[in-house]
């Protein structure tokens, strides 16, 4: 897994220093940014917390607005500290990117 850079140089890694979701307070975890986005970072950090009342109340609020069945995790970017939803389908959903030491990715 390649790291971030920040505009100093400062290399960013998955596995040091990671930030608490402002909405639980639980660790959020690494996840590595799909290829062929627009993101620049290599990951950025999500709550994956299934009990975070962000992730919960969304379901409600994407169905009431949209009729969708989805919801969303808050995410930051460590890059440029752009927080803001990540949309997912269900419960499982996006997990598979979830970066840790074993896998690397």
């Amino acid at each position: 897994m390649e790291t971030n850079q920040t505009e100093n140089g400062k290399e960013l890694s998955p596995f040091e220093n990671a930030p608490e979701c402002p909405r639980c307070n639980k660790k959020m975890l690494p996840w590595k940014t799909p290829d062929m986005t627009n993101w620049t970072s290599k990951f950025v950090w999500v709550c994956f917390n299934d009990e975070c009342d962000y992730f919960k109340r969304g379901w409600k609020w994407m169905e009431e607005k949209y009729s969708k069945h989805v919801s969303y995790r808050h995410k930051l970017d460590p890059e440029t500290g752009e927080t803001g939803p990540l949309p997912v389908w269900s419960e499982d959903a996006l997990r598979e990117g979830i970066i840790t030491k074993k896998t690397g990715s």
